[in-house]
């Protein structure tokens, strides 16, 4: 068939179906090396038939990102950019350069990010065509400018373009497909079905509730978009919505583990496991996360032996730079609240933090938190001034990006500094707010810390009612963190913070008792 469709030019369609469908079959069958050539053969000699040449570089783009080669992925998608613009295909050239944008990001190479984002902008928003081809390209546009404010952790400088992505989703939707083809065959592409679209902007609702601290919208958002992923594996097998589903139930259990839900934590994180044992692809990409999400729930049951094991599972797996930043936060307040075991390696991995020198990541988020650790590690050693500074620095930072969780953190960690320095009232002016913060997100941990000082604070000033009515709150989160606790080390799936190496285990045995100890929360 090869040989004749060359001879017969009606067959070319033929000829490059036939390169694209084999060289998907050799990836199935793990044989990418023999993939490539084919189709670099394909595209060689389809700059005749621009559906195809297009379609062959997309291809052949895809396959060396899924190799993580993304500079070869980069170099042919903005080959592709070109070739659109010369054959007079402003809405495909549009779809190359906002791919090649996607890469760029997940490269950190942020420089060559803005003015092709720039470019971008000006392209789709010049560009009469399709309606839904063109919101389709503004979602797109928005998603990349979305997730560039979130990896940055600008959480409060994101909120207009997210809004602007919310209102282009609604339109979308109200939009009917166009039958009609387009005249241009390299336009002949579109970049995710609509309902694929509404998932991915309930994804980046979520992350940016989850990063500002208001959790109960992003549980809103999350059952939305798990409802309606639910609906849409039952008729498409596409591996995106798997992708989909793991992001949006990492980002809920980190919510669940804040507001004292870990029992329902640890049974999603068995569900990301599940998920990750039916693609060797999803647990590669996700190995890490998972990892990292074992940690922070083994600190949330005072587990620190494990979380240490986790976390440092989750290092040796990542080369993501904001990820290993997130992870070496949570490892180094591990080591200050384990004391003086791990004294070494705890100042060198402050030092590989320190944000008032060379802090590895741009992420305006974990500069503030690694100010807050900073803060806590000096609280820890005596040094109160100091800890003052680094607070009040995560305080100002927290301040200017909405970053609600932070905030709560070091106004109720400042109120611990000021009433063991014994000013009484300076500590009063830090709790209440904290507290009140807290109830707001809501956080179990600095609602719980925040009410014990506030018991201690009454006690010391000689208010008795306030002191019995903050006692009273400080019991009742006690005994709900207690049973959520209880029934979380109760759960098979507890197992899993013994796993530390090789793929997700299938099963789980019941423990033998639950550890009960509170002492990391009071």
């Amino acid at each position: 068939m090869w040989l004749i469709s060359q001879q017969i030019p009606q067959f070319e369609d033929v000829k490059f179906e036939a390169a694209s469908l084999l060289s998907e079959l050799y990836c199935q069958e793990n044989s990418v090396d023999a993939a490539k050539p084919l189709l670099r053969k394909a595209i060689q000699i389809s700059q005749q038939t621009p559906y195809w040449h297009c379609r062959l570089l997309f291809q052949l783009a895809q396959l060396h990102t899924l190799e993580k080669d993304l500079v070869s992925a980069c170099d042919l998608l903005g080959v592709g950019a070109e070739y659109a613009r010369v054959v007079g295909s402003e809405y495909t050239r549009a779809l190359f350069l906002l791919s090649k944008g996607m890469l760029l990001l997940m490269e950190r190479k942020l420089q060559e990010v803005h003015p092709l984002l720039t470019l971008c902008g000006q392209i789709v928003e010049n560009w009469q065509g399709n309606p839904i081809q063109k919101e389709s390209l503004r979602v797109f546009f928005l998603v990349l400018q979305v997730t560039h404010y979130l990896d940055a952790g600008q959480v409060k400088s994101v909120k207009p373009c997210l809004k602007q992505l919310q209102q282009c989703i609604q339109t979308i939707s109200t939009l009917h497909d166009d039958e009609i083809l387009p005249s241009n065959p390299a336009d002949l592409f579109h970049w995710l079905p609509k309902e694929h679209m509404c998932v991915l902007v309930y994804l980046v609702t979520v992350m940016h509730s989850m990063q500002a601290g208001y959790l109960e919208k992003a549980q809103k958002y999350t059952d939305k978009a798990l409802m309606q992923l639910e609906k849409l594996k039952m008729l498409d097998c596409s591996p995106i919505l798997s992708s989909f589903q793991v992001i949006l139930l990492e980002h809920i259990i980190m919510c669940r583990l804040v507001t004292g839900h870990k029992a329902t934590a640890l049974q999603e994180i068995s569900q990301v496991c599940q998920l990750c044992q039916q693609s060797p692809r999803l647990f590669s990409n996700h190995a890490a996360q998972l990892h990292t999400l074992l940690g922070l729930y083994c600190v949330s049951v005072n587990c620190m032996d494990n979380a240490e094991a986790q976390f440092t599972t989750a290092l040796r797996l990542t080369n993501h730079q904001e990820l290993w930043a997130f992870i070496v936060t949570n490892l180094a307040s591990v080591y200050i609240r384990e004391g003086n075991r791990h004294q070494e390696v705890l100042y060198s991995l402050l030092e590989r933090i320190n944000p008032d020198h060379s802090f590895p990541v741009s992420s305006h988020c974990l500069r503030a938190a690694a100010f807050y650790v900073r803060g806590l590690f000096s609280f820890f050693q005596g040094r109160y001034n100091e800890a003052k500074r680094f607070l009040r620095e995560t305080l100002k930072m927290s301040n200017a990006e909405d970053l609600n969780r932070l905030t709560a953190c070091s106004l109720v960690l400042l109120g611990h500094i000021f009433y063991v320095l014994g000013n009484h009232r300076e500590s009063n002016n830090m709790v209440v707010p904290a507290m009140q913060l807290a109830s707001k997100i809501p956080d179990m941990s600095v609602q719980l810390w925040s009410s014990a000082l506030l018991r201690d604070l009454n006690k010391a000033c000689g208010n008795a009612i306030d002191a019995h009515e903050a006692a009273q709150m400080h019991q009742n989160f006690s005994q709900q963190l207690l049973q959520d606790h209880i029934e979380a080390c109760s759960l098979p799936e507890h197992n899993l913070i013994t796993w530390t190496d090789g793929p997700p285990p299938v099963q789980f045995q019941a423990q033998n008792g639950p550890n009960t100890s509170l002492a990391s929360l009071l």
